[in-house]
């Protein structure tokens, strides 16, 4: 765990010979959520409340000629599980020359063009932060990874290596009243990459301007984010092993002004490297994925964004095959539809915004409304809902029917 903490060594070594180039900022917030629907999860240790908690967040900023630090850390009181917590959520060195850069330690990716669908943006995610109504900066989770960049005239290349596997953090039954295909089975553990060599994630976007449009190829090797499952006996299941097979993807982007707004495309080919032949219902078939989406503003200070995205399985009739009498059956077209409404009042310091999701191939949907208002510049407030619902209990939004709530953010920054 060096890379982790090298950063830190070298912040507090280099730091105090340098105060005069420090920044420090940072915020104090409340977030809180309930669930509304009268339901409450099996396991759940804060009756109707999805997430409650208090924080400062510091973030300190400094360095001397092409050497920089940040770091970024909250310092959190927890009220489900009540605890208290330290988490370091970057902290990373950067050293630039003219024609290449570096970035070492824990840090953050954005890759891609979609808004809120990920296709080439492979790093790991926090979805039960998302479905939880925090704030939408807390859907990254930062991973200790090297990044250079290397900048000759034709085009711009991001290279990034990932030593330490991280996977997405999925709503946990604690919070949420999730589906589980086999309730039964309580027997359960969780495999991930060990640190090796060969475990090592690597990824790389190359990217430049193309007749006024931002392109981008993306190439990744690595593991699926979201884990597989493995029994030890199909028929008569005891125990449940959870693991992230192998991945590699393949992809594009284009983003550029058309018709008075923003067009986005973006693809990719998962290639589901564990499950080639597609006869293992447990690993995710190969897909090809793809989406485009268009932004515009209609009026002074409203905007609207829609998006189509569809994710198509190959090897679908042997994965049809494969599946055990009962299993539910993905759809070999998953399709899902997006929409975002923004609309800023009284000088911007109220927004108010809508965003939706409906898949129309599983017929299930998840609705985020909320309003922020600035009451000065350093400090807002934040209202708004999650409502979920459609679909079957399986399907991504349908599985979180009982979980509609309502949330509120408060902070000062400074």
């Amino acid at each position: 765990m060096l890379i982790v903490f090298f950063p830190l060594i070298v912040l507090f070594i280099v730091a105090p010979a340098f105060a005069e180039d420090i920044s420090l900022h940072g915020f104090v917030q409340g977030n809180y959520s309930a669930r509304v629907t009268g339901d409450r999860p099996p396991e759940s240790k804060g009756g109707d409340l999805v997430w409650a908690d208090e924080r400062v967040q510091l973030k300190i900023d400094g360095g001397i000629k092409a050497f920089r630090f940040f770091t970024k850390t909250d310092l959190i009181g927890e009220h489900i599980n009540e605890n208290a917590d330290v988490e370091f959520r970057e902290a990373y060195v950067d050293y630039a020359s003219k024609s290449w850069d570096m970035r070492l330690g824990k840090q953050m990716f954005t890759w891609g063009v979609g808004d809120l669908i990920f296709i080439n943006d492979v790093f790991p995610k926090d979805y039960e932060a998302f479905f939880s109504g925090r704030p939408m900066e807390y859907l990254k989770r930062g991973v200790d990874a090297v990044k250079v960049g290397l900048y000759p005239k034709v085009t711009s290349i991001e290279l990034v290596a990932i030593p330490f596997f991280k996977s997405n953090n999925y709503p946990k039954t604690d919070r949420f009243i999730m589906y589980d295909s086999m309730p039964n089975v309580r027997e359960r553990s969780e495999k991930e990459p060990n640190p090796r060599v060969k475990n090592t994630e690597y990824a790389v976007r190359i990217y430049r301007d193309i007749l006024g449009m931002d392109a981008a190829l993306y190439v990744y090797r690595g593991f699926h984010r979201k884990p597989a499952m493995m029994v030890d006996n199909p028929d008569s299941p005891r125990y449940i092993t959870y693991f992230y097979p192998r991945l590699s993807v393949y992809g594009f982007s284009l983003q550029g002004r058309m018709l008075e707004g923003i067009l986005s495309l973006e693809g990719g080919y998962y290639d589901s490297k564990e499950d080639r032949a597609g006869k293992n219902s447990m690993v995710p078939n190969s897909q090809t994925r793809g989406l485009v989406g268009y932004n515009r503003q209609l009026w002074e200070d409203f905007t609207i964004g829609i998006q189509y995205y569809g994710e198509y399985m190959h090897r679908y009739t042997e994965y049809k095959g494969s599946l055990s009498t009962g299993s539910p059956r993905d759809k070999r077209l998953k399709q899902l539809a997006t929409l975002r409404l923004t609309q800023f009042l009284k000088y911007q310091t109220i927004k108010l915004s809508l965003f939706t999701f409906y898949s129309p191939s599983d017929k299930d949907y998840m609705i985020n409304p909320e309003f922020k208002y600035s009451l000065s510049d350093h400090v807002w407030f934040a209202v708004g809902g999650n409502v979920f619902g459609g679909g079957k209990p399986h399907t991504e939004f349908g599985q979180l029917n009982k979980d509609d709530n309502i949330y509120t953010v408060v902070r000062y920054e400074f």
